[in-house]
């Protein structure tokens, strides 16, 4: 068993010694494993680590380089390994350089000589590479989960709301009618189009780089297929140099992270805007809002201005990636090992936004009134005016000039909606107009004329709600 140096913190027996350590005489000043070590950050990869070491234990069982016996003692102290892991009762001795000299150095200490077998015909460059495919493989689907839940609880309230009358906006302006049910699942698509990137990016590690070695694989005979197989991979990557030498797939899921936040924070700000007095759509939950220390009256959406902030720091990781990775020569650099940071700090902030924004909007409650009330003047029906004219058989661009000096009538009166104005002055600007013309300009009137596929009308969004429903019940891919 190794012995623990109070001194500096690390392990001094030959088990617990850097990998590296043979090329050495001294070992390195405790600063620097302070500065250079790893473990802090990777420890979190401690069961997608013995994972890859027992599949290629047994893999070089198979192929003879070491024996069966030692291939069963290795198997059986990994597993204890993850036992002890799983059950929290194993300490990470973080004055090891990284997750794969821990669990090493963990097994020799439990099985003897054989554990350092259990590193031949490989290097920390290709385990690195499998370790964290390993763990996106076995974490991106709880965040899929996550998304699903979310568009669930949103179709949810969108159902209950598919005649709730709400302005839609363009440049903060009220725009045209449509339904909170509508709003609410313009909110839940792109979502659906996260969770769907999500997927195509596990499809592009699929491949397994275990058998790379530290950039021109290994002279040993090896049988890289196998291990894939075993792992659950579709093969292995093409080229041991591009296998250990990229972390595109860490940007890309940094990207699809960013890009999950960016629709929280979307989202979010809404909420922020909703849930003011001069708007009043919204009112959050007394759990998910807090008060000022000075000023006794308030109520502020907090936690929606928290996922707001957090995009930033979202965004900064992903640049992180992009420029650790923008400057560096094949193979491996030592600048590579920032990449967990960002990766998993990323991952975490939006795993945790979803489901904060998730019980966040599932608790609010919903001022139906001031929604329809948005409705009602500021010429939201404008071009259902237009529309109305061209279905009379005026050209669109014609139609569109009436409209708008209808709208400029009304303002020169004071007047703050269309239906407003005397059938006689909407004759005067176009003979097509009739008396129908007030029946159709109507909110709800002009909500259910737009039933084309993907508009407000009722039919159409239930459709809408339907289909996310659907996806939302996926299981996890």
């Amino acid at each position: 068993m190794a012995e623990k140096d109070d001194a500096h913190g690390t392990m001094t027996g030959d088990n617990h010694a850097a990998l590296w350590h043979g090329r050495f005489a001294e070992g390195p000043d405790a600063a620097a494993v302070d500065f250079e070590t790893s473990i802090y950050v990777d420890e979190r990869m401690a069961l997608d680590d013995i994972a890859g070491s027992k599949a290629h234990a047994a893999m070089l069982a198979r192929q003879g380089i070491i024996s069966e016996a030692e291939n069963e003692g290795i198997q059986r102290g990994l597993d204890s390994i993850a036992r002890d892991v799983q059950a929290g009762t194993l300490a990470v001795d973080y004055s090891a350089e990284d997750i794969h000299s821990f669990v090493e150095a963990t097994l020799t200490d439990r099985i003897g000589e054989a554990g350092k077998k259990v590193h031949t015909g490989r290097s920390r460059n290709d385990q690195i590479a499998l370790d964290e495919r390993l763990y996106l493989r076995r974490v991106i689907p709880d965040l899929q989960d996550a998304v699903r839940s979310l568009v669930k609880t949103l179709a949810d309230i969108a159902a209950q709301h598919t005649e709730t009358l709400l302005s839609g906006y363009t440049h903060m302006q009220r725009a045209q009618p449509v339904t909170l049910a509508h709003h609410l699942c313009a909110w839940a698509w792109p979502l659906v189009r996260d969770c769907e990137r999500l997927s195509d990016s596990l499809g592009r590690i699929a491949k397994s780089p275990l058998g790379s070695g530290a950039l021109a694989g290994s002279d040993l005979p090896l049988d890289r297929e196998f291990v894939a197989e075993r792992l659950g991979f579709v093969g292995v990557t093409e080229n041991s140099l591009d296998g250990v030498s990229d972390r595109d797939y860490c940007i890309e899921f940094a990207a699809d992270f960013a890009l999950l936040q960016m629709h929280l924070s979307r989202m979010s700000e809404e909420i922020v805007l909703w849930a003011s007095a001069e708007f009043g759509f919204v009112d959050l939950s007394e759990k998910w809002s807090t008060g000022s220390s000075i000023m006794p009256q308030k109520k502020n959406p907090d936690f929606a201005e928290l996922i707001r902030g957090r995009t930033g720091k979202v965004y900064g990781d992903l640049l992180a990636l992009l420029v650790m990775m923008k400057g560096i020569p094949l193979a491996y650099d030592r600048d590579m090992q920032e990449d967990k940071q960002s990766l998993f700090e990323a991952y975490d902030t939006v795993l945790s936004n979803v489901r904060v924004f998730e019980a966040m909007i599932a608790t609010a409650r919903w001022n139906t009134q001031r929604m329809a009330a948005s409705c009602e003047g500021g010429f939201a029906n404008a071009t259902d005016v237009a529309d109305y004219l061209v279905r009379k058989g005026l050209p669109f661009r014609t139609a569109h000039a009436v409209a708008a000096r209808a709208v400029r009538l009304c303002i020169e009166r004071g007047l703050s909606a269309i239906e407003e104005l005397p059938l006689a002055d909407l004759q005067g600007l176009s003979p097509l107009f009739g008396a129908d013309i007030f029946a159709l300009i109507t909110p709800r009137a002009c909500v259910e004329a737009r039933s084309v596929t993907g508009g407000p009308a009722k039919a159409q969004v239930a459709a809408q709600i339907a289909a996310l429903r659907a996806f939302a019940e996926k299981k996890k891919e």
